[in-house]
């Protein structure tokens, strides 16, 4: 392997959620449910989202759980009512052992603090499906969208796995790209569900595999990605056409820095792409 090389090797290690973040991350997330379901009636609560399938980014924000209601306990009827009923009910349950606790979209977050290793929790509420699945509420809109976050996690186990274990640090390299970037793409998630469609094994070099994965991206993010469950809507429905032209910018001109870097790499001036690879991973790119 050569210096780049070792870089990503780093890198990848870098991505990797540590054993103390682990501990600390796992402590709180027990701590919301076991005190959640002390007070409502649960089917089920488990882990959601990126942190769930290994996918997340550091620093930890935003770690999601479900919290599923018991169609037949005390809390059932929020079935029948306006998604914000149960929002709001959630939020003033949280508060009264996380004072900070606030409403954002669908779920209600816990914040810890924006230098913390573990910067918030998000906790939403759901009522399971009699065909598989979960409903989730949608006060925006009104009404409930259905999802399976479990499904999402079966997904991204098979393809790492067809990938040799590279497709989920594939995955944290390009959403650590996004983040570096300002985070164009909304959801990050919407990075996942192109992956699963656009990456094929072998994944070759980390390094070849990202400057291929921005340019179709760049050139796809406008085609409508639905979800790979088969539940939900597009996942990038929550951008609109100008939203969805400047990421297809940024991409392309983080995808013209990758470029460079593996020219320059390719021409042995290693040093000089460790520079622009810096541009896109920032401080989670280290030397060997």
């Amino acid at each position: 392997m050569g210096y780049i090389d070792d870089v990503f090797a780093n890198l990848k290690h870098n991505l990797e959620i540590t054993p103390t973040e682990q501990k600390l991350a796992k402590a709180r997330h027990e701590a919301i449910r076991d005190f959640v379901r002390s007070h409502w009636d649960l089917a089920d609560d488990f882990l959601t989202g990126s942190y769930r399938r290994d996918t997340k980014t550091k620093k930890l924000k935003d770690i999601d759980i479900f919290v599923v209601l018991d169609a037949n306990g005390s809390q059932a009827d929020f079935r029948d009512q306006a998604p914000i009923q149960v929002i709001n009910a959630l939020e003033k349950l949280l508060r009264q052992k996380w004072s900070d606790a606030a409403r954002d979209g669908m779920a209600i977050v816990i914040p810890y603090g924006p230098d913390d290793e573990v910067m918030s929790i998000d906790v939403v509420p759901a009522f399971k499906r009699d065909d598989g699945g979960y409903y989730i509420p949608n006060p925006s809109a009104g009404d409930w969208i259905a999802t399976n976050p479990k499904r999402h996690h079966e997904l991204s186990i098979a393809k790492n796995a067809d990938c040799d274990g590279k497709y989920v640090p594939f995955v944290k390299m390009v959403k650590g790209i996004n983040r570096e970037l300002g985070e164009p793409v909304s959801p990050s998630f919407l990075l996942e569900v192109m992956a699963q469609a656009l990456v094929k094994p072998p994944i070759g070099s980390y390094q070849d595999e990202i400057v291929w994965f921005l340019a179709t991206a760049a050139e796809r993010i406008g085609d409508e990605w639905p979800d790979p469950a088969g539940l939900g809507g597009n996942v990038n429905a929550v951008m609109n056409a100008t939203q969805k032209l400047a990421a297809a910018n940024a991409l392309n001109q983080a995808r013209a820095i990758a470029e460079r870097a593996v020219d320059l790499e390719d021409e042995e001036q290693e040093r000089a792409a460790y520079d622009e690879w810096k541009k896109l991973f920032g401080n989670r790119l280290t030397t060997p």
